[in-house]
């Protein structure tokens, strides 16, 4: 085993490949998806302090056992409060939530259609759920409309991410949950990037009307504008109690810790009473994409493809050294040879930090580092 690992590890240094786990403090952040800056917030170190005095620092056991707290209850309806939707189910991350909800609505008799683009939460979940898949391109819906209409399974559902995370391109919500009241199925959509960004930090779906509509639903990330830990799947009263006795990942997983769960559901609160954060954050991304270049997208994520996995490490190395923290993306997060940088606006970036991050940016790319596909 040790002489294949060795062999493994030759192979992600020749591609360019290899991952680091170092803090990056005193760095210009445009690499996390703090987006609203709430993780630093007081009010939510306070409501998490609170509930660890009131509830310990653990959940215990599983929320069907007995790690159901008021933290979580709590969560839960500051949750629907903030998107409109009618019930939700608290996960301990978001990538249990994904893979809570489609094995759960998986097995035989559902097709899953799925745009190419979605997280890989979203594929290991489908694939866990052995169901028939379909991939559609991008943001294809009339592809969509070709695997509805063609399907023979009693019931599909189509998944999609609000706000995607790579390219930072937004999905034709509107369009999509038409189609799938057409054809009888399920949108699913996940809000990772969209909740405290879309719709005054409502999320996307609800921006685009469909909040408690019966064929939506969504996932969420509380890891993200949340500021805290853990993931929600949110829709009707009837999907919640289906997820509370069929989803794996909820029914043998410690629950979320109370801290956690006390702390996203501040967030979820100021999000609600504060929608200039949202707007903050949307006019910080325009002002960073506008100064390096490029053309704003939907969300926070401002993505700048650099090419090859190699120059997009020495690009994310060089900014790194000025002071500036961005993502790396390369395989296997995106496919060969659209590498990129991706940059994540945040709404407590000040002016000072946009211009600097922004001519650390360009200065990296103007070194003859940049190496753009036709």
């Amino acid at each position: 085993m040790d002489s294949w690992l060795r062999s493994r590890a030759a192979v992600r240094v020749r591609r360019g490949l290899v991952r680091r786990t170092e803090p990056q403090a005193g760095l210009i952040d445009l690499a996390s998806n703090d987006y609203l800056g709430l993780a630093g917030d007081p009010r939510l170190a306070a409501a998490a302090a609170r509930a660890t005095d009131e509830h310990g620092t653990g959940a215990r056991a599983s929320r069907v056992v007995c790690g159901t707290t008021g933290a979580h209850q709590g969560l839960e309806r500051a949750l629907c409060r903030l998107t409109g939707q009618d019930a939700a189910l608290a996960f301990s991350s978001g990538y249990t939530a994904n893979l809570g909800v489609l094995t759960a609505l998986g097995g035989p008799g559902t097709l899953f259609i799925y745009d190419a683009h979605v997280h890989a939460s979203l594929l290991d979940g489908i694939r866990l759920s052995r169901s028939e898949a379909v991939e559609v391109p991008h943001n294809d819906l009339a592809a969509v409309a070709t695997a509805l209409a063609a399907r023979g399974q009693p019931r599909a559902v189509v998944v999609l991410e609000s706000i995607y995370s790579v390219l930072g391109d937004a999905a034709p919500l509107a369009e999509a949950a038409a189609l799938c009241a057409e054809f009888d199925a399920l949108l699913l959509v996940d809000e990772a990037h969209g909740i405290g960004v879309a719709g005054d930090g409502r999320g996307a779906v609800h921006a685009a009307g469909l909040a408690g509509t019966r064929h939506v639903a969504v996932t969420a990330t509380l890891s993200k504008a949340l500021g805290s830990q853990g993931g929600a799947v949110l829709g009707s009263t009837l999907l919640r109690e289906h997820l509370v006795n069929t989803a794996r990942t909820f029914i043998f997983d410690t629950a979320l810790a109370p801290a956690a769960a006390a702390a996203a559901a501040e967030a979820a609160g100021i999000v609600l009473a504060e929608p200039e954060l949202a707007h903050r954050v949307l006019r910080n991304a325009q002002v960073l994409a506008l100064a390096c270049g490029t053309e704003p997208s939907a969300g926070a994520v401002q993505s700048i493809p650099v090419g090859s996995p190699e120059r997009a490490a020495t690009v994310t190395a060089a900014l790194r050294a000025a002071g500036v923290a961005v993502g790396c993306f390369r395989p296997p997060s995106v496919p060969d040879g659209v590498s990129r940088v991706r940059l994540t606006a945040r709404a407590n970036l000040t002016d000072a930090e946009l211009r600097r991050a922004a001519a650390s940016v360009n200065r990296a790319l103007e070194s003859g580092l940049q190496e753009v596909p036709a």
